[in-house]
This record gives C-alpha cells, structure tokens and sequence, in this order.
C-alpha cells in the first residue's frame, strides 16, 4: 500500500511508519520533524516530507507560552500544518492516508482526498469525555491544569465527523466515543505495541526481582511518564505519603509540569524523582523495579503500561487508560478506579504481606504475557484499511 502518515511531532507515528516499511509498504511520513532527525528512529529521509518552519514556531511558542508572552498561539499552529499537509497530499495519489486528530480538519475537507479512505487517529479519549474529566481534576486540585480549549473541542469533532473511521488506541478510548454518541462501526481499535526486545528482561533480572521480594527489602515501586495531574499525580502523592513509613520505595522517571512541582517537593524522601531518560535507558529503570504503578486519569493507551508489561512488572492502574486491555485481573495486576488512592494503598500493602503470590506473579507475567510488537500492529492496521476497503466497495453495489 502507498501509506500518509501525518502527525505534529512524533507521538507513535514514527514505530508504526518504521513497522509498515518494514513489512513492504510505501510509507510518507508528513511530520514538523526534520528528516534528519527523523532517521534517529530508524526512519530514512528519503521517507519524509517535513514541514521544518513548523517546528520552529512551535518550539518558539512553546518558550513564550511559558514566560506568558502569548498563550493563544493553538489555532495558528494547528491549522497551519494541516494547511501545509492538504497540499502536500493532492500532489499525489494515495491508498490510505493515517493522520492525527487536531491537525487534519483541513485535508478532510479537500475534495480530491474524499475518495481516499482517512483513518483519524485519537490518542486520547473522546475529547469531550477528556475536557470533563480534566476539569474535574482541575477543580479536585485547586488549580489550573491544561486541558482541551474550547476551539479544540469543536476542531476535534469537525475531524471525528469528516473522517471515514477514527481509530482508538483502548477499549476505554472506544467506550468514550460510543458513550458520546459515534457509532461504533465508524471506530477501529488498534492498540499500541511496544519494542519487545528492547524491555523484556533476562530470566537473571527476573530470578534478581523475585530474591528481592522474597527477603523482606522494600518493594521498589516504578513510575515513568510525564508528570502531571493528568496521570494521577495527586493520587500518586496521597499513596507515597500513606506509606512513607513501610517497606516501599517510590521512583519517578521523567518530566515534572510547573503545575505539579510543589506537590513533589513536599514528598521530600518519600520519593525518588529522576529527570527524563532516553528510551535506550529506560528498560533499566524496569529491570530494577518490583511494582509499576500508573494512577492516571486519563489516557488513550499509555504506552508506559506497554513497557512495564514487556519487563514483566505486575501493574497497578486505572480503568482510564489501556489497563483493562493489558492487565490480567489479579494475575499479572490490578485494574482500580480512578481517584481512589486508598484502594491503591490497600492493593500494594497485600504486596508486601503476600511476597510469594507477588513473586509468582512475576514469574507469571514473564512466562505468559505477549506484549504486542509494532509488527502486530501494523498488521492490524492492514486488517483495518482491509475491512474500510470491503465496506465501502459494498456500499457502492
């Protein structure tokens, strides 16, 4: 198949492009990303077509977001590259064209592109089912947090209306369109996947974990991602402290939001924080952990959860995420509702007084879990594009 791509930034979009390439497709990727940096992920130029000036204005952006100078700059940047991407696609035939939502509105409208089947890819939950979810946080916290903008609300339902299907990343992703009213025939699901080879430990980093469990040592508990209260980090706070003086140690792996700063500063010893890692050092930070815990509140997948299922960690997360597709209930984690820090305490004190079922668990999460790889993926998405292909030819007899 001759394959877009078009993302703003990078997200996942470049392991599925390089997985497509690599099962024979002509691939395109249409990014803000400039091809030389895109080969660092193993990705040639040759396959790129970068709008460069893009990336530049939401680099500057960004810095003047942030010193205040000029916090309105998300209509500019959104409809420029999608501008940018619609006539860079009418140059030239496709079979499919894969593109993100928030940026696609305006090559959904192009009338030589409506004969082409547009897969709308959500990374999220339905937007709406987002915005409330994080204005309640908002309220829980007593603070401002980012959330979606009036103008990117009705953007984003232009795009799910337009496109031909949106693809959802979770069954709660899927369960957020339907609960809005899209039908589910016009949803795909397709999962993430994860480089398998890269996370899943030895068998010695697992015999390591598990002799770790069984002498009594403090559960190391392992969170990587972004820093937000988006992904729970008030719950987060509430469950370090109620356990501060137990056999726990928490670590966070990656970027803190200003918003978050000073409810991590006042955990103080209770946690280790630990700036963002590259991806090639992260399957260490896995392989010396006992437990990942995950209490977001909203994600379309979280591909954190992929890796930590890859590492054969146990996982404590939430309903709102890709949890309840990765997770097996009671053998290799839990599943808890959001918000509900005391049911999470409650779940990791059993794993310091039950260290032979903890340790089984592990051993079963090594043994039994199939991670799925970016090769799965694509496939499925070559599964998806089939059955677009089959229903609108049924249509047109």
């Amino acid at each position: 198949m001759k394959i877009a791509i078009v993302v703003q930034g990078r997200f996942h979009a470049f392991d599925l492009a390089r997985a497509l390439l690599d099962r024979g497709h002509a691939v395109t990727l249409f990014t803000n990303y400039p091809g030389w940096a895109v080969e660092r992920f193993g990705i040639s130029r040759r396959h790129v077509r970068s709008f460069t000036l893009h990336g530049a204005l939401v680099r500057m952006c960004g810095r003047l977001r942030a010193a205040r100078w000029w916090p309105a700059h998300e209509a500019l940047l959104h409809t420029l590259f999608g501008r940018w991407a619609a006539v860079e696609l009418a140059r030239e035939p496709w079979d499919v064209i894969h593109c993100f939502s928030g940026i696609s509105e305006e090559l959904l409208r192009v009338p030589e592109l409506a004969s082409i089947p547009r897969l709308l890819v959500r990374g999220s939950a339905h937007i709406r089912v987002q915005h409330q979810l994080l204005h309640e946080e908002e309220l829980r916290v007593g603070r401002p947090i980012d959330r979606p903008t009036p103008w990117m609300l009705a953007r984003e339902e232009r795009e799910y209306a337009l496109s031909d299907r949106i693809a959802v990343l979770s069954s709660f992703a899927r369960d957020s369109f339907v609960a809005q009213g899209v039908p589910a025939a016009r949803l795909a699901l397709l999962p993430l996947g994860v480089d398998t080879a890269r996370f899943r430990p030895d068998a010695a980093s697992v015999d390591e974990r598990c002799h770790r469990i069984l002498s009594g040592a403090p559960l190391r508990v392992l969170y990587t991602g972004a820093l937000l209260f988006r992904k729970g980090m008030l719950d987060f706070a509430s469950i370090v402290r109620a356990l501060s003086d137990e056999a726990f140690c928490f670590r966070l792996v990656g970027t803190a939001a200003p918003e978050v700063s000073s409810l991590l500063r006042e955990l103080g010893r209770g946690a280790t924080l630990v700036a963002k890692l590259p991806q090639h050092e992260l399957p260490r930070e896995y392989a010396q952990a006992d437990l990942y815990l995950f209490p977001t509140i909203e994600d379309g997948f979280a591909v954190v959860l992929a890796q930590a299922q890859a590492s054969a960690l146990p996982i404590l997360t939430t309903t709102n995420c890709s949890g309840a597709d990765l997770v097996r209930e009671g053998e290799t984690g839990w599943v808890l509702p959001i918000r509900s820090p005391a049911i999470f305490v409650e779940r990791l004190r059993w794993c310091a007084t039950h260290r032979a079922e903890l340790a089984a668990m592990v051993r079963r999460a090594y043994a039994e879990s199939q991670p799925r790889d970016w090769s799965t993926v694509a496939a499925d998405f070559e599964r998806v594009y089939a059955e677009i292909r089959v229903k609108d030819q049924n249509a047109t007899h």
